[in-house]
């Protein structure tokens, strides 16, 4: 064999190679264009979805917590599972996906351990009910605020100085949390010191009477004015009512105002830390 044949024979395997790789990445690419086409409309229709999933949970009048629990997972799930899709077209295959992801998460469940806990914290938050969107809490942490929702690894937590607070579903599941709107009654007590020598029984009948003129004070536990403590600065007294869990704030601000401007009309006068100097000459 002379060499311009040998030189025909390599030119055609060339062209057979560079033919071969042209349909390759002629049909690798319009399986990257399915692929894009499927990731997009896979994302729309998952879009789609959760807004019917959202407004349906919402006509069936689905319990709030646990409702955007399952959006906030079904969005998240829907989104792989779109992807896997794409990269099941391009041509990779599901036994390779599966590895991956096994190894994936082996690794990330390591280095995200908190993250799961949040994840197990956000399935026991909805299981055992301590609390649900809408109620009024405080943590151990010290945050308090409402519930505005349970979502797969934190809970939003609105405070009542209207911020916005993102806790982690592990540890509130851990931790003490204290449910201020379950109990729909609760008690106030109100503080007043006056001065000692004052008449005791009127400071009691006046203070009643405020309270029995406002509707939101419940009747039942009923009211009650007593003496706490007779120290330094005067006698200590305890005004102590019920009322509804939403009511307390605004009947505690303006029965204070109410007392402050009721008991000086009647003689009774508040008491305040004072110094008697003498001097002796």
């Amino acid at each position: 064999m002379n060499v311009s044949e040998k030189l025909e024979i390599e030119i055609s395997s060339l062209e057979a190679i560079f033919s071969s790789l042209g349909e390759k990445a002629v049909a690798f690419g319009l399986k990257l264009i399915a692929a894009v086409a499927i990731l997009i409309f896979g994302i729309w229709l998952s879009n789609r979805l959760m807004r019917s999933l959202r407004k349906l949970m919402e006509h069936k009048k689905f319990d709030a917590s646990l409702s955007s629990f399952l959006l906030s997972f079904l969005n998240i799930a829907f989104k792989v599972f779109v992807v896997v899709i794409c990269l099941t077209t391009v041509g990779v295959q599901m036994t390779s996906i599966v590895a991956v992801l096994g190894a994936a998460s082996l690794a990330i469940g390591m280095a995200l351990s908190g993250t799961l806990q949040n994840f197990a914290g956000g399935i026991v938050l909805l299981v055992f009910k301590p609390f649900k969107v809408g109620d009024a809490i405080e943590t151990q942490s010290g945050k308090s605020g409402t519930v505005k929702k349970i979502m797969i690894f934190t809970t939003e937590l609105h405070t009542f100085d209207n911020k916005v607070i993102f806790l982690p579903n592990g540890a509130l599941a851990n931790g003490e949390i204290t449910n201020l709107s379950q109990a729909r009654n609760r008690r106030s007590d109100i503080k007043i010191t006056v001065s000692y020598g004052d008449d005791i029984a009127l400071v009691r009948r006046v203070v009643l009477g405020i309270l029995d003129k406002d509707t939101r004070v419940l009747k039942n536990p009923e009211p009650l004015v007593f003496i706490s403590s007779l120290a330094e600065k005067g006698v200590e007294i305890i005004v102590r009512y019920w009322a509804d869990y939403g009511d307390v704030y605004d009947t505690n601000i303006e029965l204070i105002e109410e007392i402050y401007k009721a008991l000086p009309k009647k003689k009774i006068s508040f008491s305040f830390p004072q110094m008697d100097v003498r001097l002796v000459k």
